[in-house]
């Protein structure tokens, strides 16, 4: 039957034809090969976000500083790469040595280069970008103070002093309260120095207080020893950013022991130097990274024979006494035991960790929980009873009958959770010993009062600086009487091509009103370029993935003991990359969401359509355009784009 769009038969009853008869068929093979297809579409070049960006909790410019490292983005002016890199990472997050070290690296497992091969390994260069600033003594710019405001911020760690350096760059002046006699919180005394070395935790730290501006009132309890009251009489905003310092003990009978203590009080006993000696046996209930780094200390601290009844290792962590630190002289190896409700697989330690604490000697029983704990006469733990369990469908574990068995312990650790300490701050509790926010890290109904870190929810380091990050943003606001605008949708530190033209001296020209009408000549216009990262993540199947060969990663070496070689080993685990390393590792990036100047799209199009932009015009994200006059629309170019940097839209 002949219809009104037959390309092939002809009706004089026809009004409307998509061909003339003949123009369907071409007229030799050559020039069809060379114009392939055509559309109305055209090239657009757009920037979104990269996965490993969008799975990062402080919102880092990995890409970014990737790039820097393997010499695609060029430093502008005297930098070195390593300082530009150094500036870029630490605009969200100012501990580049510390991350690189401890993040369990959630961008990681979000990398695309996953579907490839294996991730980029972006702790590993993050920690050569930071250990190189802190040999170098790159430094953070002081900006002028933008007012004469203070914020009071309470806690000194991870999140405080991520705040505090985020409101100096916006010139905003704070004072830093915290209870230790040292800055750090968690990272100096939850976990353990050959993991985040005290040499790089001070430096990055110290290089936040000589931005200036920024007061300590170090050994002060606010609620004990300062009011809330007097906080608002005289600061124009407060920050709460205490942690998480109290732990949960192990809900069943017996829980309660004197020798059942927490994960953080313990790690926190080491890292003070209290603790000397752990325990004959010692079992640690948990399976996060918190319990591994309690195992770990375990194992290298060792025990000692005809320890004195009134130095055992539960009276030092409750903070009774001391350990002399000549008891390190009599170590021998402890019999370390961790149970975990997960299996082996779906534990949240770091699988890296999980492997190293079993080369250390601990062991590590997976599928289990607590049933009870056995005492004798003083009330003192004699073993923990454990069975086999599964997890329902809500995430409750669930004892399978007839499968209990005994672990005989001199001291069980709890890794089972942590809460806020709110004492002296009742105001604040939400009834469950944390304190709310809203989503820009607003106390509810308590104005010019703000929260970030563990006290909203126990979790990550790197997710307590992101937190920092908005919060300080929103006191920003407040102290200058503006709107709160909306988050966007993607909530990180984004690249921007105004930013990176105006760094380059490749200023954008005042928009001419009085132009005539297009803007494809015009030069206050950037041409052909869309900025989607506030609301895209680009995924793995927008690139095209046969662009990239196989690579074996560029791992750092680990200096992990084994069996109790680990006794009073405190060394520096991870071996840092050398600069080759670095850069090498750096190049596996596949630079999702942005031109890393492959000339995929310039060598492939038929029309000879793209070109690279002039040398004196180019910067990243403006490394080609597109000849509409020459442009069929053929799309040829999106398809071999590597990092999926080209969408073919509307407008040709």
């Amino acid at each position: 039957m002949t219809t009104p769009w037959s390309k092939t038969e002809k009706s004089d009853n026809h009004t409307i034809r998509k061909y003339k008869d003949g123009d369907q068929k071409w007229k030799n093979w050559t020039e069809q090969i060379f114009v392939a297809d055509e559309s109305h579409k055209c090239p657009t070049y757009v920037n979104r976000t990269p996965p490993c960006q969008g799975s990062c909790p402080s919102g880092e410019d990995i890409r970014g500083w990737l790039q820097i490292a393997n010499g695609i983005e060029k430093p502008t002016g005297d930098l070195s790469w390593q300082e530009y890199a150094f500036r870029r990472s630490t605009a969200a997050n100012p501990f580049p040595s510390q991350m690189g070290r401890v993040c369990p690296a959630p961008c990681e497992a979000g990398c695309n280069r996953n579907e490839v091969d294996d991730f980029v390994g972006i702790n590993a260069v993050e920690q050569y970008i930071g250990d190189t600033a802190t040999a170098e003594g790159f430094a953070f710019e002081s900006p002028p103070l933008s007012s004469d405001k203070k914020v009071a911020i309470i806690g000194g760690g991870p999140a405080g002093m991520a705040a505090a350096y985020q409101l100096r760059r916006k010139g905003i002046a704070s004072t830093v309260f915290d209870d230790h006699e040292a800055l750090g919180g968690m990272m100096r005394y939850g976990i353990p120095g050959y993991r985040t070395p005290r040499s790089h935790l001070d430096s990055e730290l110290q290089r936040i207080l000589d931005m200036g501006d920024i007061d300590l009132k170090l050994g002060v309890r606010v609620g004990r020893d300062i009011t809330i009251e007097s906080l608002e009489k005289d600061y124009d905003a407060v920050l709460w950013a205490i942690g998480c310092q109290s732990g949960r003990a192990i809900p069943v009978a017996g829980g309660d022991a004197p020798n059942c203590v927490s994960g953080v009080k313990f790690l926190e006993a080491f890292n003070t130097g209290r603790l000397q000696v752990s325990a004959d046996r010692v079992v640690c209930v948990g399976g996060g990274d918190t319990s591994i780094d309690v195992v770990s200390v375990a194992r290298r601290l060792g025990k000692i024979n005809k320890q004195n009844a009134q130095e055992r290792p539960e009276l030092v962590v409750h903070g009774y006494v001391a350990h002399d630190a000549a008891m390190a002289a009599r170590r021998s190896g402890a019999k370390v035991t961790l149970t975990s409700l997960l299996p082996r697989t779906a534990m949240t330690a770091a699988e890296h960790e999980v492997h190293d604490a079993l080369t250390e000697g601990v062991e590590i029983i997976n599928g289990v929980m607590p049933v009870r704990i056995n005492t004798d006469e003083n009330g003192l733990a004699l073993s923990i009873v454990m069975c086999e369990c599964s997890v329902d469908k809500d995430g409750r574990p669930q004892a399978v009958e007839g499968t209990e068995f005994e672990i005989e312990t001199d001291l069980v650790v709890a890794a089972i959770g942590q809460g806020g300490n709110l004492d002296g701050l009742e105001a604040l509790d939400n009834g469950r010993g944390l304190i709310d926010a809203d989503p820009y890290y607003q106390v509810a109904d308590k104005p010019g009062h703000f929260v970030a870190g563990d006290i909203i929810r126990p979790h990550l380091l790197t997710t307590a600086i992101g937190q920092a990050t908005v919060a300080a943003t929103t006191i920003e606001n407040y102290l200058s009487g503006t709107t709160i605008s909306k988050r966007p949708k993607v909530d990180v530190h984004h690249f921007n091509l105004m930013e990176k033209l105006n760094e380059s001296n490749l200023q954008i020209a005042e928009y001419d009103k009085a132009a005539a009408w297009g803007t494809d000549k015009a030069e206050y216009a950037v041409h052909n370029y869309e900025d989607r990262s506030a609301s895209e993540i680009a995924s793995a199947n927008e690139l095209f993935l046969g662009h990239w060969k196989e690579q074996a990663r560029h791992k750092r070496d680990e200096n992990v003991p084994e069996g109790d070689q680990v006794l009073g080993h405190f060394e520096e685990r991870m071996v840092l990359l050398t600069e080759e390393q670095a850069k090498a590792e750096a190049g596996r990036c596949m630079s999702c969401g942005m031109c890393f100047e492959c000339d995929n799209c310039v060598i492939y199009c038929p029309q000879d359509a793209v070109f690279r932009v002039r040398k004196d015009k180019t910067t990243t994200g403006r490394y080609v355009d597109t000849d509409y006059s020459k442009c069929i629309g053929c799309h040829i170019c999106a398809d071999v784009c590597p990092s999926g940097y080209i969408d073919m839209g509307m407008g040709h």
